[in-house]
């Protein structure tokens, strides 16, 4: 949703936003996004899905994209916050909200 503001916000239109959207979680390493977004996403992916496997080596490719201590705190931090919500709400058998469901991009790994 947030995506979706700043892109309108752009000029973006509703059916590039929704292309693109697709393409993204079709396979985001082919969605023609920075090289470095990619390694962040890559982390970002590691840290959800298999947070045991994260090392010193991926830090330092986060690092050698220009990434401070802060930005890799906050890359961490907003990824782990994230998928703690959806655990606790899948947890709890917490529903998407009404406002959300037929949106593919929102139940994504559901």
């Amino acid at each position: 949703a947030g995506l979706r503001r700043v892109l309108l916000r752009e000029g973006w239109t509703d059916d590039q936003i929704d292309g693109h959207l697709k393409r993204f979680l079709a396979d985001y390493r082919k969605a023609g996004l920075p090289d470095c977004d990619v390694v962040m996403l890559d982390y970002v992916a590691k840290v959800t899905l298999r947070p045991w496997e994260v090392n010193a080596d991926d830090v330092a490719a986060l690092r050698s994209c220009g990434f401070d201590d802060r930005a890799i705190h906050d890359i961490c931090a907003v990824a782990a916050y994230f998928a703690f919500v959806n655990r606790l709400a899948d947890g709890l058998g917490v529903d998407l909200e009404k406002r959300f469901e037929g949106q593919e991009y929102y139940q994504a790994g559901r």
